[in-house]
């Protein structure tokens, strides 16, 4: 699901055009450098391999048919023997060939003017960066095709972790949501700020299994900050989803009273530290998140930038 994520975020979301650009910027400025080829050239490569991008059971691919040509190989039995020093490389690394280098057929055009079925591999990101690393470096088009690729690689861990930044993102609002509409309930039944706050400190300690200020200490998460801003998103969502079985189960069960509710509450995080537990997840040994506050102003920056035309240009 995240490949798939990635991919569409790549070729729908307005971060592809800002992505592009780093790209492209990026390629021109390495390969003008070394004075080995024209803007013009390197534009029109630029254009050639975007445009041979294919979708592959979620996961980017190129085809080696249409790649060929644009690493300078003139036929495909020469381009075959860099492929296979590339699944060389590959297997040396101890990566899957088979997922990187995978085999399919494809109907190519005849000069007659018919069609015949030929065999093809569908290359990852990846193994077409081994094969251009295993390329001539002094062919314009291998040197455009190493800073290429490369850049594409790590242009999907960005957006890989720009997605996961969201996601934390959204699991801490959901959170504070959850915790805002659980304070009004339990204020409608006799329970005012304090007491709130013994109860979500008690639901810490039963998921987590140390109290709130012991945990905040070990995360190094300042007194005046809450703690969920300094938790993974895991332990975010794990805090949410206690307390809303405790905001729903107060009013189905019509709670009252401190101790009924506390005790409400500490059971519903022990269900959910149980859950985990069982699947190998122990709350207690992640470690600190990146403040929530600077992941916020840092993605607004880059939305900033993205929508700001002066800095496009």
């Amino acid at each position: 699901m995240i490949a798939q994520h990635i991919n569409q975020l790549i070729r729908n979301n307005y971060i592809e055009m800002h992505a592009l650009f780093n790209i492209y910027f990026y390629i021109c400025n390495n390969l003008i450098k070394t004075e080995t080829m024209k803007t013009e050239e390197i534009k029109e490569l630029f254009t050639q391999f975007e445009s041979i991008v294919c979708d592959y059971n979620g996961v980017e691919c190129w085809s080696a048919r249409e790649l060929y040509p644009l690493l300078g190989y003139s036929q495909w039995r020469n381009f075959l023997p860099a492929i296979e020093k590339a699944k060389t490389a590959c297997q040396n690394a101890g990566e899957n060939t088979t997922y990187h280098f995978a085999d399919v057929r494809k109907m190519v055009l005849l000069g007659s003017g018919s069609e015949r079925e030929v065999d093809n591999i569908l290359l990852t990101r990846y193994a077409c960066y081994l094969i251009a690393q295993n390329g001539d470096p002094r062919k314009p088009e291998i040197a455009f095709a190493q800073n290429y690729f490369a850049v594409q690689t790590r242009r999907a861990e960005l957006i890989e972790q720009r997605l996961l930044d969201y996601e934390r993102i959204n699991a801490r609002t959901k959170l504070a949501e959850t915790e805002k509409l659980l304070s009004g309930v339990l204020y409608e039944r006799g329970i005012d700020s304090k007491g709130f706050a013994t109860i979500r400190s008690k639901g810490d300690k039963a998921l987590f299994r140390i109290d709130t200020k012991l945990l905040k200490r070990k995360l190094g998460v300042p007194d005046s900050r809450p703690l969920a801003d300094f938790l993974p998103t895991i332990s975010i969502k794990a805090k949410d989803f206690a307390a809303e079985m405790t905001s729903v189960n107060v009013q189905q069960n019509d709670l009252y009273g401190q101790t009924s509710i506390e005790n409400e509450h500490v059971d519903n995080n022990l269900a959910v530290r149980d859950m985990l537990v069982s699947r190998g997840i122990f709350p207690e040994q992640f470690p600190t998140g990146e403040d929530i506050k600077k992941v916020e102003k840092r993605l607004k920056k880059d939305a900033k930038k993205l929508n700001d035309p002066k800095k496009k240009k």
